[in-house]
Formats: structure tokens, C-alpha cells, sequence
């Protein structure tokens, strides 16, 4: 339920902190004194759309708080637990409406998105009045209005599941008839294709492999004379270094001699034999190592120039070749294949149309069953608020054919105001007025079966008389025994079944300036206010009197 509700700066309140109880609170006040912006201010916690001029003028921001007490098993918790708020203890609601039209939304004090506020104050809050027609409007509501009475939701969970399973099946039947009918359009070419691909036999990586070696080889082709030339010079019949070598053996017998003279010469060609001989045996390895076939080039740039043409030709890179081989033959296999694998995927939609049909058909049964039953508990509700004449009708049609995720079934709630009328949807046929008596009946029928645990009411029993009064009083009431309900009221006989009433006031904060103040009121300053609701400007004694008769017959 609501347990506080606290508002800054909206419109005419400056600050207020409201604390509510479980049961029936009213709230009450004179035309103008705020009651509208006290249920304005609660929406915009619940995530209703922003205004800048919901902000009290003067002020950069107002701010809405809205704490609830719900149990550990109320659907909001496991809503809040699916978008990663920490749901422990109460559940808190908070909104700010900037000046310049920006807001911020909060749900345990995390910031959220509005949207998911909207939807997390949907789970705790309804707010009706004789304009919202939220609850009404929406033909799939009433559907769901329907399951919920008679008991149907995990039922028409099983039809959602199982027309997505036949969904399922239907498609993988569409897109295996989509795939056969490409593939037949072009087999020829597919043939064509995976025997060349196949036979070319493309892999990952094999054009940089080739491409590096052809730039090898063909660097190795440019220095190939010049390393021939070079060993040929070192080791061929024109060699220096057999020469050299006498030369060396002839100083070496005389160096003995003359050593201060031809050591150092005979050092020195000694040293350049040796390097001559590291020369010539690194020419001899590097000679070895560039010795290539040149039929290697030639079948390299062939192999290139094949895989090359293939990329073109398909418009795919070369790596992604044997991919493209392996998809056109399971193309080529779904269409040789095809016609028995389609009878399969056939086979299992038909299997899952029919149990579809079959949960449906059973749920569409259990539909018109619960839909008299709401009929029947909604009209028993409309006598006793003067629409004794009038008819409530659920107007269903099932259609076989037309499956849908909730079933074959279209519902919407229609009513007859007056015999001799043609019945119309709700919305359409209804006045204002009945429109508010049909909605609080459909709730008293509705009461037990998992709505909102909190109802908020927003001048429903405008325009009504006094005995009309009264049985929304007593509705209203008997509501309060499941769910918290809070109505704005202007009747008499609803506040006197108030286990809590609020009176809304205004109040001078300085001399051009006003704000909004509401109060829970005791019983002496009670039966002072439903007198004023029975008399109007001037309360007598008389009222007063009245008042209390009120009072204390409601109270028994």
C-alpha cells in the first residue's frame, strides 16, 4: 500500500508529508483547494509524463516521493529484481521536475528511466476518475480482465507459449521454402561453382603464404647472376687466392730472415686469405639456399592468379572461398534434400498448430464461461447504483483462424444504458457519470482477483444523488477491505465510510502568496467538514446534526 507520500514545491504546495493508511481514505476540500494537484503530484511519482508548470513558481525543481509497503511476493519486487534494483525493505518512488522541463526518476533512490517508472508504479497504483480511461479503453485489458476473474492466466500463458512454438515451427517452414527456391533458381550455377571450388580447394591464409613467397623468389631471381659472378671469381680458374697463397708460402720460408721486414706483410696476407676463404664459403651457402625451381615461380603466380580470379568471380575474399564452398554445398544439399526435410518442418507446424487450436479452443470455452460470470457479478452491482435498467455485456468473438498470442478470442466490454438502446463499447455509450458507476462495479467484482493494492479514485461520484452516493460508499468500502482505496470525493455519504479523511485546504503564506495544506482531521473537525459538504458555505446545526446521524450510521 501507500504509506507516505511526500511533495515539494509542486504547483501551491510548498511542502507536504502525507501518511496513509491501510483501508478507505478520502480526501475532501473545498472546488479549488488542491485536490487535483495532490493526484497530479502522485502521478508524476508513478511516472506520469513531466510539465514544467507542475513546479511552484519561483523555485528550480519540485520533487515527489512516494513510499509503498509492499509484501515479499508482490509482483514488483520480482520487476525490480529483474532490472537490478535492490528491492529490500519499502518500495520507493521518487521523481524531480526541473523548471526547464527536465526530469529525473529514482526507484530506491537508483536512478531509472521514466518509462520503467511508469511501470513499476502501474504494479502498485491504479488511479480512476470519470476521464481516465486507461483501465477501459484498451480491448486487451479486458481480455486480461477476463482471465484474471475466472482464474485463466496460467492458462493463457500456455496458449502464448505454444503460438510460439507453432510461430516458430511455421517460420523454420517459410524460410526452408525460401532456401529451396534460391537454391532451384540456381543450381545450375551452384553446381558450376562447388565443383570448381572444390577442385580449386581454397584455404585460410594461402594467398599471403604464396604472395610472400613469389616476392621472394623473385628478389632472390634479380641477385641470382651476381652471387654466381662473385663465387665464380673466388673459386673459379681465375681465383687470386691459389696465387696468394704461393705468394704467402714463398714469404713465410723468408720472413725467417728478415722478420722487421715481411712479418707484418706476411700477417697481414695471411689475414686477407682467410677472409677471402669466409667470403667465398658464404657466397658457396648463399648460392645454396636461393637455388629455387623456376616451375616453383611459375606454378606460385599460376595458384595465385586461379585463387585471385575465384575471389573476383564470386566477389569474396580469398580466405572466405572454402566458406563459401561449404554454403553453396549445403544449399545444394537442402535442395536435393529439401522436399523430405520440408515434409519434416510440415509435419512438426501442423502438430504445433494443432496444439495450439487445441489450448486455445479450451481457453476460448473457460473464456465465455468466466465473461458470463463477470456479467453476472457486475450487474449484480448495478442496481444499487441506478443503473438497475442498464446492462453489461462482454461482448466476445472467437475466430479460429485468427490465432493470436492470447488466443482466438477479440473481448471488449460493452454496455446497454437503457433498454431499447443499441449496446456500444463502454466508452462510447456511457456518460461520465455511469461511466464512473461501471468502473467502481467492475472493481467491487474485480476485488479479490489480483489488481493494483493500491485504488486511487478521483471524483467518481461527481453528478450522482444521494443514494447513488451511498452505494458507491458502501462499494467503495467493501473495496477498502482488500486494497487500500483513496478517493477525492465531494459526497457525503462516501467520506462518512472513511477509516481516514484529509482535508485540503488553502493557506496564505504571505500576502500575495498561498499553499496547499492537508490535514488528517480528527472526529470532531470530521463531522465539521461532512457538515460543510451537506450544507454548502453555511454550516447549522442542523447540518451538523445530519453530519453525525452520518457518521454514526456508516460507522455501524
Amino acid at each position: 500500500m501507500l504509506a507516505t507520500l511526500s511533495i515539494r514545491d509542486i504547483v501551491l504546495i510548498d511542502r507536504l508529508d502525507l501518511d496513509f493508511a491501510a483501508g478507505m481514505s478520502v480526501l475532501t476540500g473545498e472546488t479549488g483547494a488542491g485536490k487535483s494537484i495532490l493526484l497530479d503530484s502522485l502521478s508524476l511519482a508513478l511516472g506520469a509524463r513531466g510539465d514544467a508548470d507542475l513546479v511552484r513558481h519561483g523555485e528550480a525543481q519540485g520533487q515527489v516521493t512516494a513510499v509503498f509497503d509492499v509484501a515479499g511476493a508482490h509482483p514488483v519486487r520480482a520487476f525490480l529484481q529483474e532490472n537490478g534494483i535492490d528491492d529490500d525493505g519499502d518500495v520507493i518512488l521518487r521523481r524531480i521536475q526541473a523548471a526547464d522541463g527536465r526530469t529525473r526518476a529514482f526507484i530506491n533512490d537508483q536512478p531509472v528511466s521514466a518509462g520503467l517508472l511508469r511501470q513499476a508504479g502501474a504494479l502498485l497504483v491504479e488511479i480512476h476518475g470519470q476521464h481516465d480511461d486507461r483501465a477501459l479503453v484498451d480491448p486487451e485489458s479486458h481480455r486480461a480482465l477476463i482471465d484474471v476473474f475466472g482464474g485463466l492466466t496460467g492458462e493463457a500463458d500456455a496458449v502464448a507459449s505454444a503460438y510460439a512454438a507453432f510461430r516458430s515451427a511455421e517460420m523454420a517452414v517459410i524460410d526452408h521454402e525460401k532456401r529451396i527456391e534460391a537454391a532451384r533458381n540456381e543450381a545450375d550455377f551452384l553446381r558450376s561453382a562447388v565443383e570448381e571450388l572444390s577442385q580449386l580447394k581454397a584455404e585460410a591464409g594461402e594467398e599471403e603464404t604464396l604472395a610472400a613467397r613469389r616476392t621472394d623468389m623473385m628478389q632472390v631471381e634479380k641477385i641470382a647472376g651476381d652471387l654466381n659472378e662473385s663465387f665464380e671469381t673466388l673459386n673459379g680458374s681465375a681465383s687470386p687466392i691459389p696465387e696468394l697463397a704461393s705468394l704467402l708460402r714463398r714469404l713465410e720460408r723468408k720472413a725467417d730472415q728478415v722478420p722487421h721486414l715481411l712479418g707484418q706483410p706476411v700477417r697481414s696476407l695471411a689475414e686477407a686469405l682467410d677472409h677471402l676463404e669466409e667470403a667465398r664459403g658464404g657466397l658457396e651457402s648463399a648460392l645454396q639456399q636461393t637455388e629455387y625451381d623456376p616451375r616453383e615461380l611459375e606454378n606460385v603466380e599460376e595458384r595465385l592468379f586461379a585463387l585471385r580470379a575465384a575471389s573476383r568471380k564470386y566477389s569474396v575474399p580469398v580466405d572466405e572461398l572454402a566458406d563459401l564452398c561449404g554454403r553453396m554445398s549445403t544449399d545444394l544439399a537442402d535442395l536435393d534434400a529439401g522436399e523430405d526435410k520440408l515434409s519434416a518442418l510440415v509435419e512438426a507446424a501442423s502438430k504445433a498448430r494443432e496444439r495450439f487450436d487445441a489450448k486455445a479452443a479450451t481457453l476460448s470455452a473457460k473464456r465465455r464461461k468466466s465473461a458470463k460470470a463477470l456479467e453476472a457479478a457486475v450487474e449484480r452491482e448495478l442496481p444499487d447504483l441506478k443503473l438497475e435498467r442498464a446492462r453489461f455485456i462482454v461482448e466476445m468473438e472467437s475466430d479460429p483462424d485468427s490465432r493470436g498470442r492470447s488466443g482466438i478470442d477479440q473481448l471488449e466490454f460493452h454496455v446497454q444504458t437503457n433498454p431499447g438502446t443499441r449496446p456500444g463499447p463502454m466508452m462510447k455509450v456511457a456518460s461520465g457519470g455511469e461511466l464512473s458507476r461501471f468502473l467502481l462495479a467492475l472493481k467491487v467484482s474485480l476485488a479479490d482477483k489480483g489488481t493494483a493494492p493500491t485504488l486511487v479514485f478521483d471524483e467518481i461520484d461527481t453528478g450522482v444523488g444521494g443514494a447513488v452516493a451511498e452505494a458507491i460508499g458502501v462499494r467503495l468500502a467493501r473495496l477498502a477491505g482488500n486494497v487500500q482505496v483513496l478517493t477525492v470525493t465531494h459526497a457525503p455519504q462516501v467520506a462518512a465510510r472513511a477509516a481516514g479523511h484529509f482535508l485540503i485546504a488553502k493557506e496564505a503564506t504571505t500576502k500575495d502568496r498561498v499553499a496547499t495544506r492537508v490535514q488528517l482531521i480528527d472526529e470532531r473537525h470530521r463531522t465539521e467538514e461532512i457538515a460543510r459538504m451537506l450544507a454548502g458555505s453555511v454550516i447549522t446545526d442542523e447540518a451538523r446534526a445530519a453530519a453525525s446521524k452520518l457518521l454514526t450510521e456508516t460507522a455501524g
